[in-house]
């Protein structure tokens, strides 16, 4: 019986490893702290998961520290250069040393994990989420993808403001100059990358975490992640689906046999953990 009276505990002693965005995040202090990869360990905890948290690397056997990574870490980049001398070449050999120890772990991680949730906002840069991502699917792994709605609601009061300021051309022209560079792309809906989609297969995509359902019972204190998901309420949340996925396996869409059937990619071994 699981924490949560379930009869079956289908998550009980899998591992799950959880990928995002680390570099290019608002902050890496908060996100560390209070991110998203806080709750959804702690709720796959609870029913018996172990939870692969690259924030908190697990220790390695002989090798102090070995890839660890805190908010400091990226300090290390600012080493980077591209000067064709002895110093430079020095200098992106440390870089590449440091980092090779992180993405060593973090996919080895990957390597011994039954599945994968990535989150992978399409405003936040990032390339480890798709090389662990890539990675998990081509040893057939279930990656479980949230792609949440982007929208830049200082943006559009900036608009309207800049709309009412009829002389401001210049702060207009800046702002047009600021979307181009960036560049800004609202994504209303959370669509993912079309090249995601054949990649993690149609059956494994969520718009949101679902994190309102649990607050209580968690303890989960109010914050962006609530606030986001009050304003753009998740059509298919993860959380739910993760409880139900304890209970049962999950279906695929067959579209040869048009309906609903076992998804085998849920290879979950029963094995001496």
């Amino acid at each position: 019986m699981s924490s949560t009276g379930c009869k079956s505990n289908f998550l009980k002693n899998t591992r799950v490893y959880l990928s995002g965005p680390m570099d290019f995040v608002a902050s890496r202090a908060e996100e560390k702290k209070f991110g998203w990869r806080v709750r959804v360990g702690e709720f796959l905890s609870s029913f018996g998961a172990t939870v692969f948290d690259p924030w908190n690397k697990p220790k390695v056997r002989g090798l102090h520290e070995y890839g660890k990574e805190d908010v400091a870490t990226i300090k290390l980049r600012e080493k980077w250069t591209f000067e064709a001398t002895e110093d430079g070449a020095q200098a992106r050999a440390e870089c590449a040393q440091t980092f090779w120890e992180t993405m060593h772990i973090d996919l080895r991680m990957v390597d011994i994990s039954d599945f994968v949730i990535a989150y992978c906002p399409t405003n936040v840069y990032s390339v480890g989420t798709p090389h662990e991502i890539i990675t998990a699917r081509q040893q057939h792994k279930p990656v479980l993808f949230i792609s949440m709605p982007v929208t830049f609601p200082a943006l559009d009061e900036l608009e309207e403001h800049l709309q009412k300021q009829e002389g401001d051309k210049d702060g207009r022209k800046l702002l047009n100059t600021l979307v181009k560079q960036v560049p800004i792309k609202p994504n209303p809906h959370g669509v993912p990358s079309l090249w995601y989609i054949p990649l993690i297969g149609g059956n494994n995509f969520f718009d949101g975490f679902g994190f309102a359902g649990y607050h209580k019972k968690y303890g989960w204190s109010e914050g962006p992640a609530d606030k986001h998901e009050k304003e753009h309420p998740p059509k298919r949340p993860l959380l739910t689906f993760l409880e139900n996925l304890n209970r049962d396996l999950p279906k695929k869409w067959s579209t040869q046999e048009r309906k609903f059937v076992q998804d085998d990619n849920w290879l979950l071994l029963e094995a001496n953990r």
